[in-house]
C-alpha cells in the first residue's frame, strides 16, 4: 500500500482531457439563457409530471441534468412542487388514475403558466391510444403551449422546444 502511495506522489494526479460538448447544445443553451435572464430573472422552473408513461421520456428529461447537457447552467431548474414552477411538463398518455393529479398540478402552477407536452403519448395517447385505462393525451384537457415530438424526444430536442416556447410566448406580447 505504501508503495502505491509513493508512486502516486511521484506521478501526480493524471486526468483525462475534457472534450468540448456538442456545439448545438452550447448555441441553443446560450440563446435559452438569454431569454430566461431577460424574462425570468435567471431561473425558469419546471414541474415535470409523468401522467402514465413508459418512462422513456423521463430518461431523456433526466439526461438534461447530467454533466453533458447540464441544463441548470442555462437557468432551467426542475422543481418538486408545482407551486414553485413557471411551467408544467407532462409526459406519457393521460391515464384515468392520473387525471385528477395532473389537473391539481396544473391548477397549482401560478399564472402565467406554460404547458409543455413531451413525447407523442402526451399529446394524443401515442401507442396506448384507445386503451381502457387511458384517456388518450392532454390536448383536449389542458391548453398545451408546445408539444415536443418524439418517442422519446432527445435532450437536444427538449432544449430546442423550450427555446421555441419562450420565443413564441414573448414575441406575442
Amino acid at each position: 500500500m505504501f508503495r502505491i502511495f509513493k508512486e502516486r506522489l511521484k506521478e501526480g494526479i493524471k486526468a483525462e482531457e475534457i472534450k468540448i460538448r456538442d456545439e448545438n447544445v452550447e448555441i441553443l443553451g446560450k440563446q435559452l439563457k438569454e431569454k430566461i435572464d431577460k424574462y425570468f430573472q435567471g431561473s425558469f422552473a419546471i414541474r415535470e409530471v409523468d401522467s402514465g408513461s413508459c418512462n422513456a421520456c423521463e430518461y431523456e428529461i433526466s439526461a438534461l441534468s447530467n454533466p453533458y447537457y447540464d441544463i441548470e447552467r442555462f437557468g432551467v431548474k426542475f422543481v418538486a412542487s408545482p407551486k414553485h414552477a413557471d411551467a408544467i411538463m407532462i409526459t406519457g398518455c393521460l391515464t384515468r388514475n392520473m387525471y385528477e393529479a395532473v389537473m391539481k398540478a396544473y391548477e397549482s402552477v401560478p399564472n402565467p403558466k406554460f404547458v409543455i407536452a413531451v413525447g407523442d403519448c402526451a399529446l394524443d395517447g401515442g401507442i396506448f391510444k384507445g386503451s381502457y385505462a387511458v384517456m388518450d393525451g392532454i390536448k383536449d384537457k389542458l391548453p398545451v403551449d408546445i408539444w415536443i415530438k418524439g418517442c422519446p424526444p432527445e435532450p437536444i430536442d427538449i432544449i430546442s422546444g423550450l427555446l421555441i416556447l419562450l420565443n413564441k410566448k414573448f414575441e406575442e406580447r
